[in-house]
């Protein structure tokens, strides 16, 4: 009998999407690249995912974000994903956690409830406490590496952290995971250096807050964010399922 995974049965087998019905996935970072793998998770037949953003969704979020509409500007970006991945498949277990996973929160978080850790958050501190505190509880963690300010959607791929190269990000989180003895981070990254923003960006403000607004802003377009979040989430799910490609 036909039903919404079939197409993925026929892929994956019945056993496999069994398995993913009872997995827990959690999802630290709503945005751009953590959106679109929730989304990408759900439609994949993970059973249950935790969504972790304390961020509103914005009109400048729209360009990138899944979960970002008009109709959505100003709610939560944890309650506009849970309004559409329930559309999606009515039977997910979604828990929604509306705060910034840092160390005042950390402990709000039982990391051997889940099977697999997402990894979209923006910050440096964050992402180190998320990779810290997975290797704790022995949960697998894959992180997203930066995706701004970048336009080859072809240029991401899957390595070790201790593997990377180019991408600054990546260069901060090996040294400071080295020193913390954490010796291996699965990632998504990319080899694309960064742009230079145009010429003719945005500017608000006088010249001191515009200048600090495009060394923290990054630009980002329609495509290279959510393609980061596809690639997470097909990780996760061949990860969990221990279904590789043929070749």
């Amino acid at each position: 009998m036909e039903n919404q995974f079939s197409r993925t049965k026929m892929l994956l087998g019945s056993e496999a999407l069994k398995i993913l019905s009872h997995c827990r996935v959690a999802v630290f970072g709503i945005g751009g690249v953590g959106g679109q793998a929730a989304e990408a998770l759900v439609r994949g037949g993970i059973g249950a995912v935790d969504l972790i953003d304390d961020d509103k969704v914005c009109l400048s979020n729209i360009n990138r974000q899944i979960f970002a509409t008009h109709r959505t500007v100003g709610q939560y970006k944890v309650d506009a994903a849970e309004e559409r991945l329930l559309e999606i498949n009515p039977d997910v277990r979604i828990k929604k956690h509306k705060i910034f996973y840092i160390g005042e929160t950390a402990d709000s978080f039982d990391f051997t409830q889940y099977d697999y850790i997402v990894d979209a958050v923006d910050t440096v501190s964050a992402k180190l406490l998320l990779a810290e505190n997975a290797q704790k509880a022995d949960t697998p963690i894959i992180s997203s590496m930066g995706a701004g300010n970048k336009l080859d959607a072809a240029a991401f791929e899957v390595a070790d952290l201790y593997d990377t190269s180019v991408c600054p990000l990546a260069r901060v989180m090996r040294h400071e995971l080295k020193k913390r003895g954490i010796k291996k981070l699965k990632t998504v990254y990319s080899k694309e250096p960064a742009m230079t923003l145009a010429a003719d960006a945005e500017r608000c403000g006088s010249s001191a807050e515009t200048e600090h607004i495009k060394r923290q802003t990054p630009g980002s377009c329609s495509f290279v964010p959510g393609v980061a979040g596809l690639i997470i989430a097909g990780e996760v799910i061949k990860d969990l399922t221990g279904v590789k490609n043929n070749c």
